[in-house]
This record gives structure tokens, sequence and C-alpha cells, in this order.
């Protein structure tokens, strides 16, 4: 099995202006825990999870060490509507790995597994996101493939 076989080609996606508060809503009526950030060709800029927007919640190392190990963790929960007024390119990941659609399956759940990473987008020659899939998608389509060979 190829990567194409099973990618799901209709992505959710963001572009680097877009908010957090509308990619936020649009993870949870989803149910998808990340997106790709693409430019206007299409083109794959980088990946936001909702780990990246939870983790801007958090202090800075540095901040911790000034403050003491004391943190308020009930203060940070309310700094969340600060975070939402934020945009994309603030809190994506710039360094994306991809697959493209011709790759073997099982080499795409490896970069997945030795990057500790649940979803990987499919990308082109250009770079441009053609799709995505996830560890999920992956397990399912063996498992499925295994039970035909029975």
């Amino acid at each position: 099995m190829i990567v194409k076989d099973i990618m799901n080609s209709s992505v959710k996606t963001a572009e680097t202006d877009t908010p957090i508060k509308d990619i936020a809503s649009m993870m949870c009526f989803n149910k998808i825990s990340g997106v790709p950030v693409v430019d206007d060709n299409n083109k794959l800029v980088g990946v936001l999870s909702e780990k990246d927007i939870l983790r801007a919640m958090f202090p800075a190392v540095e901040d911790i060490m000034l403050e003491g190990t004391k943190t308020d963790f009930e203060s940070m929960e309310n700094d969340y509507k600060n975070v939402l007024d934020k945009k994309a390119s603030d809190l994506m990941t710039q360094a994306v790995a991809s697959v493209t659609p011709d790759m073997p399956l099982l080499k795409a759940a490896s970069m997945m597994c030795v990057k500790k990473i649940r979803r990987i987008p499919v990308t082109d020659d250009n770079n441009q996101l053609v799709g995505i899939i996830s560890i999920g998608d992956v397990h399912k389509a063996i498992f499925q493939e295994s039970l035909l060979k029975k």
C-alpha cells in the first residue's frame, strides 16, 4: 500500500494570518487535533496542533526560573483568551515533516513514530498540500488489508 491509497484529500487547513480562535473552533467542531498551515498557493508552510495552542499558555522556562517553583496554573488557564487572539504564524511549527503520495505506507508510519506525531501532511513535488494521513488511518488500512488476506 502507498500513502495515496488511504490519504484524506479534503483537508481542513489554516493560513498564517488565520486567528487561533477560528482554528480552535475548527478543531473542536470537526474533532481534529491539528491542521496544516498553507500559503495562498496551497504550499505547506507549517502545522498547528492543539498541543501548540495549549503550550502557548505556559510560561517560558526563563520566567519559571525568575518566579521560582510556584506556578499559578489557574491564572494560566485564564490566559487562554489571550492565546485566542494570536495568529497561526505565532504558534505553528514551521519545520514540518511531510510525505509524498507514492511513499510506502509503512515508511510514512515509521516517520510519524520516529517524530512522535499523530498526523502528517501529504505534499507533491512542489510542496503543495494534497492530503493528510494519521497514524489511525495507517493502522485501520493495515488491519483491513490483513482481514482481506485471510
